[in-house]
């Protein structure tokens, strides 16, 4: 039954709209919750991740480390959802 679904969401383009969606859903677990707190208005559009980070410190930290953040999002989804990401204040 997986491989059957697997199939499907191949066919019918949907692999990568899903991987997104699991950026989104998965953000505050796979970063963990001091950077969920302050997350807002997390969205994934043509791999374009797009947050908003409350905290100024915070946010030129992960702006630093954003391809490594790349790296981590797309590993913990198991395929390549992130090519970018900007983070708004």
């Amino acid at each position: 039954m997986d491989s059957v679904l697997a199939e499907w969401i191949r066919e019918n383009d949907l692999e990568k709209p899903l991987l997104e969606h699991r950026v989104v859903e998965q953000w505050g677990k796979i970063l963990g919750p001091l950077i969920a707190r302050y997350s807002r208005d997390i969205e994934v559009k043509d791999g374009l991740l797009r947050v908003r980070i409350t905290n100024a410190a915070l946010r030129q930290e992960l702006f630093e480390q954003r391809f490594r953040l790349i790296q981590k999002l797309n590993d913990a989804v198991g395929g390549e959802a992130i090519k970018d990401i900007r983070l708004l204040g």
